[in-house]
C-alpha cells in the first residue's frame, strides 16, 4: 500500500552534542572496544587512554588492506585489531585479516545453511557482522533469512530465524526475517537487526525472544513513534554509547535515528530533485563514541561524515581525479561495511572491487598491517560474468545467439530528460528491441546490491548486477505489468491495485537466458558491463553476428578561440590562424556506424585525436603519431566530464537535439577515467601553410581517411 510520507522539514536530532559526549566518556570505561568507536579524531588525539572529541571533515588518506574477496560486506574489529569480513558472492564465508596482513577463513566457504565448525558450516550471502560482549561474531545471513553466531574457534550456530522469508516475532529459532542485512549489539548483548525487506528494525533479546523495535512494515519515510514509523529498505545499523540506533534507510536515502524512548527521527536525508546530492543511497554505517556517524554511500562510492546535529560532509569521493592516497578524490565501488579502530581509522569493504580499504586520519599512525602482495588487488575475483567469456557471447534479447542492431555505444553524449543535451556519457551498449520483448540475462549473476533496481515506471527503469546492468525495461514485469517470476520479482501494488514497485532481494540468483523484464518505450536495451576497477566496453565481447567494417565519417573540422567561436574560412581556402591570437581548440564533427545499422543511425567514435603536419603531409616534431586525447576505454566518474569531451552543439534527438551530432574537442583529454581541458597554441609555428589532421577511429580499429585534413595558414 502506498502510504509514504516524508518527515516534515527534515527532522534532526534534538539531543545536544554536549550530552552525547558526556555519555560517550562514561561508556568508554565500561564497554568493549568494538562497541565504542573513535573515528575522526585529530592527529595524536588520545589523552590518558580516552578518545578525543571527533572533528568534522578531517583530512584522510586511503589505502588497500586486503583483496581477493568475492563480495566483501560487513566489517568488524576485535580487541586486538584483527578485521573480520563477511565475504559473500561465491565465497559465502567469514574471513579474518590479521595484524600480519594475512587473510584466513574462520568459517564457511559454500552456499547453503549448515551449522558446524569451520568449512563444515555454510552461509548464503552473509552481510552485516558485529561482535557480542563475549567476543562472538554475529552475522546477518541474508540469503538464509537468519542471524548466525560464530565463535572465534569457527563454530557456527543459528541464533534466530527459521530460514523462511517472512515476518514473525517470538522465540528466536521460530522467528522469521526477510533477508536481513545489518546487525548491531548493545552493551548487554541484545542484537538489533535491519530486517531489510520487511522494512523493520528487529531485536533479538538476551532472553531469546525476537521483537519489533521500529517500523510498521509498510515501506515509507515516516518519523515518529517507533510502531508507526516507516522505513524503506533499511540496511546498515549502528548503536551509540547512549543506546540510540542509527539506520541507513537506503531507498529513502536517509540516516534515521531511533532514540532509547522509541522515537524515530531523520538525522539527514538526500536532497530531493538534486542531480548529484552528497548523500543518496547510504549503506554502511559506523558511529563514534561522541555521536558522529560515518556513512558509506553506494550511489557515488563516497565516505561521508554526519555530525550529531545533522551536518553532512564528504571525506572521500568528492573530487574528480582518482588516485589512491588522495582521499578527497577516491571513489569506492559500493562501500558496504565499515568499522572504526582505536586510532580513528575506518576499515571499509569496497564490495565491487573485492577489497578491504582503510580511511585514516592524515598524520595518525595506526597499527602496522603489512599487505601481502598476493591480496593487494581485486583481480583474484573478477566480477560475475567476466571470469570466463564464451566463444560466442549471448545478446540480451532473443535470439541470444542471433544478430541484433547496435544503436548506441560507450562514450556518446547523452542529455537529460528535461532538455539538457550534454548531461552525461553513455556508458554501455544499446541493442534495438521491440517494446514488450523479453530482456534476457547475458551472464550467471548473484544479486549483491540490496537495492539492485530502480526508476519504476520511468523510461530509465533498470536493474544492475555485479557483471552487467540492464536499463530501459520493465524490471520483472510483462508489457501488462504482471510479474514474470514472483519468487524473484516481488511486485507490490498501491491502494488502487496498480503496481508501484518491484523488489529483488540481495542473494537472488539469475542464469544466462533468464527473463529480467521487458523492453519499455525506449525500444532498446542499454547493457552496461562491469569489471573490477570500473565499467568496461561491451563491444569487446564476442556477440553473435556482431561485425564492424564501416569506416568513421568526418563531417567538419573547426578551430575555435577561447570564447568558443569558430575561426572563419572561405570556401576552398585555408583557415587563417594568427600566431598571436592565443590558444585554440580543435573540434571535429564525426560519427560512426556498424554493419547492419539503419542508414539514419549515427554512433560515436571510440578514439579521437589530431596531428599538426606540414603542407606536404609530413608531421611536425612531436606529431609523428596522432595525439589521441579522447579514448573511451574508461569513463570519468563525474558526469560533467561529457562537457569536456564534446562541444556544446553535440547531442542526440532523444534529449532535446534536433539531430544527432557528435563534436569532439580534440585538444581536451578524456581517457583512462580522467578528464581535463587543453588547447593548441599556434604561437610556436613559423608563418606558413600547414595541415591539421584529425584521427577518428572506432572500437573495431577502422580509421577515417576522407575529410580528415584542415588546411591552415599561420600568419
Amino acid at each position: 500500500m502506498k502510504k509514504t510520507r516524508l518527515a516534515a522539514a527534515g527532522v534532526v536530532l534534538a539531543i545536544t552534542a554536549a550530552i552525547l559526549v558526556a555519555a560517550a566518556v562514561v561508556a568508554v570505561f565500561g564497554a568493549p572496544r568494538w562497541l565504542i568507536g573513535t573515528a575522526g579524531q585529530a592527529p595524536g588525539a588520545r589523552l590518558a587512554g580516552k578518545p578525543a572529541a571527533t572533528t568534522m571533515g578531517w583530512p584522510a588518506t586511503v589505502s588497500d588492506v586486503a583483496g581477493g574477496f568475492a563480495d566483501p560486506f560487513g566489517v568488524a574489529l576485535d580487541r586486538q585489531g584483527n578485521v573480520y569480513v563477511a565475504d559473500a558472492g561465491e565465497h559465502n564465508r567469514i574471513a579474518r585479516v590479521g595484524l600480519d596482513g594475512q587473510v584466513t577463513i574462520l568459517a564457511g566457504g559454500r552456499e547453503g545453511r549448515s551449522d558446524g565448525s569451520g568449512a563444515a558450516a555454510a552461509f548464503h550471502t552473509p552481510s552485516g557482522v558485529a561482535f557480542d560482549p563475549a567476543g562472538n561474531l554475529i552475522v546477518a545471513d541474508t540469503g538464509n533469512n537468519a542471524i548466525r553466531k560464530v565463535t572465534m574457534q569457527g563454530v557456527v550456530t543459528t541464533l534466530a530465524g527459521d530460514g523462511t522469508a517472512g515476518f514473525r516475532d517470538g522465540a528466536a529459532r521460530q522467528a522469521q526475517f526477510n533477508a536481513p542485512i545489518g546487525v548491531a549489539l548493545d552493551k548487554a548483548g541484545n542484537v538489533y537487526v535491519t530486517d531489510t525487506y520487511n522494512d523493520r528494525i528487529r531485536r533479538i533479546g538476551v532472553d531469546g525472544l525476537v521483537s519489533t523495535v521500529a517500523g510498521s512494515g509498510v515501506p515509507g519515510a515516516l518519523d515518529g513513534p517507533a510502531a508507526s514509523a516507516m522505513f524503506d529498505t533499511p540496511t546498515g545499523i549502528a548503536i551509540d554509547a547512549a543506546g540510540a540506533l542509527y539506520v541507513a534507510d537506503t531507498r529513502f536515502g536517509a540516516i534515521r535515528r531511533i532514540s532509547a524512548d522509541g522515537m524515530v527521527e531523520t538525522l539527514v536525508r538526500s536532497v530531493p530533485d538534486v542531480d548529484d546530492p552528497l548523500l543518496r543511497r547510504p549503506l554502511a554505517l559506523a558511529v563514534t563514541g561522541d555521536g558522529f556517524v560515518y556513512v558509506g554511500d553506494m550511489s557515488r562510492g563516497r565516505i561521508l561524515q554526519v555530525a550529531p546535529g545533522g551536518q553532512l560532509v564528504g571525506l572521500t569521493g568528492i573530487g574528480i581525479d582518482i588516485a589512491i592516497g588522495d582521499a578527497k578524490s577516491v571513489r569506492f565501488a559500493r562501500p558496504a561495511g565499515m568499522a572504526i579502530d582505536r586510532e580513528g581509522a575506518l576499515y571499509v569493504s569496497d564490495a565491487l572491487n573485492g577489497v578491504l580499504r582503510k580511511v585514516a586520519p592524515r598524520g595518525v599512525q595506526s597499527a602496522a598491517r603489512p599487505v601481502p602482495a598476493s591480496v593487494v588487488t581485486a583481480s583474484a575475483t573478477p566480477a560475475a560474468g567476466a571470469a570466463t567469456t564464451p566463444a560466442v557471447f549471448p545478446w540480451p534479447l532473443a535470439p541470444q545467439n542471433g544478430k541484433h542492431e547496435v544503436v548506441g555505444i560507450v562514450g556518446e553524449a547523452r542529455g537529460s530528460y528535461d532538455g539538457e543535451n550534454l548531461h552525461h556519457f553513455h556508458n554501455g551498449l544499446d541493442v534495438q528491441g521491440a517494446m514488450g520483448a523479453p530482456v534476457l540475462s547475458v551472464s550467471n549473476e548473484k544479486v549483491s546490491n540490496p537495492l539492485p533496481n530502480g526508476g519504476f515506471g520511468s523510461v530509465g527503469e533498470g536493474i544492475g548486477f555485479d557483471g552487467f546492468s540492464y536499463i530501459h525495461l520493465r524490471v520483472g514485469r510483462t508489457l501488462k505489468n504482471v510479474s514474470v517470476d514472483p519468487a524473484r520479482f516481488a511486485v507490490t501494488n498501491d491502494d488502487k491495485g496498480k503496481p508501484e514497485r518491484v523488489r529483488v532481494k540481495r542473494g537472488t540468483r539469475f542464469a544466462v537466458g533468464d527473463t529480467l523484464g521487458t523492453v519499455n518505450s525506449m525500444f532498446h536495451v542499454h547493457l552496461v558491463r562491469h569489471m573490477a576497477g570500473g565499467e568496461a566496453n561491451p563491444l569487446a565481447l564476442p556477440f553473435a553476428g556482431l561485425s564492424d567494417r564501416v569506416v568513421p565519417h568526418i563531417d567538419a573540422i573547426t578551430l575555435r578561440d577561447a570564447n568558443g567561436v569558430a575561426l572563419s574560412r572561405k570556401a576552398g581556402k585555408p583557415v587563417l590562424v594568427a600566431r598571436a591570437g592565443g590558444p585554440l581548440a580543435i573540434v571535429a564533427e564525426a560519427y560512426d556506424q556498424s554493419d547492419g545499422n539503419a542508414a539514419r543511425r549515427k554512433l560515436g567514435l571510440y578514439k579521437a585525436g589530431y596531428q599538426i603536419l606540414h603542407a606536404d603531409g609530413t608531421p611536425l616534431p612531436g606529431y609523428e603519431q596522432p595525439l589521441v586525447n579522447i579514448e573511451f576505454n574508461r569513463l570519468p566518474p563525474d558526469r560533467e566530464s561529457v562537457q569536456v569531451a564534446y562541444a556544446k552543439e553535440s547531442g542526440i534527438t532523444v534529449y532535446g537535439s534536433a539531430t544527432t551530432r557528435f563534436l569532439y574537442v580534440l585538444t581536451n583529454v578524456v581517457r583512462d577515467g580522467a578528464a581535463r581541458t587543453g588547447s593548441w597554441n599556434p604561437a610556436s609555428l613559423a608563418p606558413g601553410d600547414y595541415l591539421v589532421r584529425v584521427y577518428a577511429a572506432d572500437f573495431a580499429g577502422n580509421v577515417a581517411l576522407a575529410g580528415r585534413d584542415l588546411p591552415i595558414t599561420v600568419e
